[in-house]
C-alpha cells in the first residue's frame, strides 16, 4: 500500500508540472514564432492569453465545491484526461481567435489543480511545509519546462506539436491515475473524503484572529499572483530582450529560462522547511524583503547580470508559493478546506488574468524596466502585509 500512496503522490505532483506546462506554452510560442507568423505585435499577440486565465480563475471555485460534495480523486482524473485533450485540440488554432477558445479550454480544466491536487497532497499529513514545497517544485518545474519543451519543439517541431505532445502525455497519465485510485480503494485506503477533524498542524486561535489570518493570506496572495505571472509569464521576452548575444535563438531563451526556473524552484523547498519549524511570518518577511530587493535592482541590467539577477529574484518568488497554502492546511477543516484553497486561488489566478493585458500594455509603452518597479512596490506591499500576522502556534494533528 506504502508504494502505491507514494505513485499517487508522484501522480500528484506530475500533475502540477502539467497544470503550469500547459498554460505557459503560449507565451513562450507568442513570444518566439506566433507573433511573426500572425503578423503581429507581441503586446497584441498575448492579450488573447487573457481568456484562458480567466476560466483558470472562475473555475476554480466549482472545482473545489465539486471535489469537496463529490470526490477528490475523481476531479484529478478529470483533470488529467480534460487538459490533455484540450491541448492537443488547441494545436488545430488557425486564427487568435481560435487560439483564444482552445486556451479557455485548458484554463478551465487546469483550474482543478490547485484546489484540489494540493488538498490532496496535505491529506492526513502532519508536517505539510515539505510535502507543499516538492508538489510545488514540481509546479515550478512546469513554468520552466513550459519554456524549454516549447523553444525545442518550436525549433525542431513547430509549434503545433507543443500543444499535442504534453496533451497525450497527460492522457495517458489520466489513464494511470485511474488505475492507482482504484488500486487504493481496493487495498481500503480512505480516499480524502471531508472529515471533521482539523487541518495539518492546525493552529490554536480564536475566530478572530483566524479570519485576520486568512484576509492577509487572500491579499498576499493576489499581490503574489500579479508578481508570479508578471515574472514567469515574460521571462522568455526578457531573455529576448536582455540577454543580448548570450541567447540567439529560441532554444537558447528557452534553456535559459529552464536553468534559472529549475534553480528558482529549490526556494520552494528551502522555504517549506524553515515554515515547519520557523514562525511562518518571520520566514515570509524575509522572502518579501527579498522580492522587493531584487526587483529594484533588475531595471537597466542586460547580459549575465540579468541572468543573475533574475535567478535571484525567481528564488524568491517561488519561495512565497507555499507559504500561504500551508497557512490555509493549518487553518481549515477537511470539510471545507478545498472550497477555501479555490477562494484563494480563484484571488489569485483573477489577479493573473487581469495582469495579462496589464504587461501587454506596459510592454509596449514603457518596456520591461517599468514592469520590475512595479513589481518591487507590489512587493513591499505584501512585506508591509506580512508584517501584520500575528504568531501562531499550532497542534501536531495531522490534516485529515
Amino acid at each position: 500500500m506504502a508504494d502505491r500512496e507514494n505513485v499517487h503522490f508522484l501522480l500528484l505532483n506530475i500533475g502540477h508540472f502539467l497544470t503550469h506546462l500547459f498554460m505557459l506554452i503560449f507565451a513562450t510560442a507568442a513570444a518566439l514564432t506566433l507573433s511573426r507568423d500572425w503578423g503581429m505585435s507581441y503586446g497584441e499577440l498575448i492579450a488573447f492569453a487573457t481568456p484562458g486565465f480567466v476560466a483558470y480563475a472562475v473555475f476554480t471555485l466549482p472545482a473545489g465545491w465539486l471535489a469537496d460534495r463529490w470526490s477528490r480523486e475523481g476531479m484529478m482524473a478529470v483533470f488529467f484526461l480534460g487538459i490533455g485533450a484540450a491541448s492537443a485540440v488547441t494545436a488545430l488554432a488557425e486564427t487568435p481567435v481560435q487560439m483564444a477558445v482552445g486556451l479557455f479550454a485548458i484554463g478551465m480544466f487546469a483550474a482543478i489543480y490547485h484546489p484540489v491536487g494540493i488538498a490532496l497532497v496535505i491529506h492526513g499529513r502532519q508536517r505539510t511545509g515539505v510535502p507543499i514545497a516538492i508538489n510545488g517544485i514540481f509546479g515550478n518545474l512546469g513554468v520552466a519546462a513550459a519554456a524549454l519543451i516549447t523553444a525545442l519543439f518550436i525549433d525542431h517541431a513547430g509549434w503545433r506539436s507543443a500543444f499535442v505532445w504534453p496533451g497525450l502525455f497527460s492522457m495517458a497519465m489520466g489513464g494511470v491515475y485511474l488505475f492507482v485510485v482504484a488500486g487504493r480503494s481496493h487495498e481500503g485506503h480512505q480516499q480524502a473524503k471531508p472529515t471533521s477533524a482539523g487541518g495539518a498542524g492546525q493552529m490554536l486561535f480564536d475566530r478572530a484572529t483566524m479570519i485576520r489570518v486568512l484576509v492577509i493570506v487572500f491579499l498576499t496572495s493576489s499581490m503574489g499572483g500579479l508578481v508570479f505571472q508578471s515574472t514567469t509569464f515574460t521571462l522568455p521576452k526578457v531573455f529576448d530582450e536582455q540577454l543580448g548575444d548570450i541567447a540567439v535563438s529560441a532554444s537558447d531563451v528557452g534553456w535559459f529560462a529552464f536553468l534559472v526556473l529549475s534553480i528558482a524552484a529549490v526556494g520552494q523547498l528551502v522555504v517549506g522547511y524553515l515554515v515547519d519549524r520557523v514562525p511562518v511570518r518571520r520566514v515570509f518577511m524575509i522572502v518579501a524583503a527579498l522580492q522587493a530587493s531584487l526587483f529594484a535592482l533588475m531595471p537597466g541590467l542586460t547580459g549575465w547580470q540579468a541572468l543573475i539577477v533574475a535567478i535571484a529574484f525567481m528564488f524568491a518568488v517561488f519561495g512565497q508559493i507555499p507559504i500561504n497554502d500551508v497557512l490555509i492546511g493549518r487553518v481549515t477543516h477537511s470539510e471545507w478546506r478545498s472550497r477555501v484553497f479555490a477562494l484563494r486561488y480563484m484571488i489569485n489566478f483573477s489577479i493573473i488574468a487581469s495582469s495579462v493585458p496589464l504587461i501587454a500594455w506596459i510592454h509596449s509603452n514603457w518596456g520591461f524596466d517599468t514592469l520590475f518597479v512595479l513589481l518591487a512596490v507590489t512587493a513591499a506591499c505584501i512585506l508591509a502585509a506580512v508584517s501584520l500576522l500575528p504568531v501562531l502556534r499550532f497542534s501536531t494533528a495531522p490534516a485529515e
